[in-house]
């Protein structure tokens, strides 16, 4: 088993509060900007991987197999892919709470806010299709 020398943790502690925020030497703007990228960056990548799923999507229909066309191959793992939407959504959700918060009263704010809502509805119209395609799928029948 490796033993751990108290250089190396002190070191690594120093590297680390070298980047926390410092109320002497970083101001709030640039914690709010910092955070702001941060939001934006879990946004995009919540929603790309909302839109087009893990895995990606069936091309074809096959009976046989139980999939169609569109539907998400990972959504045939139930639980995971459950576990994956929700995590997601969560995700997506908090990134964009984030973004409208740090962005109150800024100059365009309710574009920010038509634009972050709109997010909202295609992220859950594409949540809702491809549950409404597993419920299809098993059944099936057309919903």
């Amino acid at each position: 088993m490796a033993q751990v020398h108290p250089q190396n943790t002190e070191r690594s502690i120093s590297w680390f509060k070298r980047f926390q925020y410092d109320k002497e030497k970083d101001s709030p703007n640039d914690a709010r900007n910092a955070l702001l990228v941060i939001a934006t960056l879990i946004a995009a990548v919540t929603f790309q991987a909302g839109v087009n799923p893990s895995g990606g999507l069936w091309q074809d229909d096959n009976v046989q197999e139980h999939h169609a066309a569109g539907r998400a191959i990972y959504a045939s793992q139930k639980h995971p892919y459950y576990v994956f939407l929700m995590s997601n959504t969560l995700a997506f959700s908090a990134s964009l709470l984030v973004i409208t918060s740090l962005t109150y009263k800024f100059p365009f704010h309710f574009e920010i806010w038509v634009a972050t809502a709109s997010m909202m509805m295609l992220k859950k119209c594409s949540n809702k299709c491809q549950k409404d395609e597993e419920i299809s799928g098993e059944t099936g029948q057309s919903v």
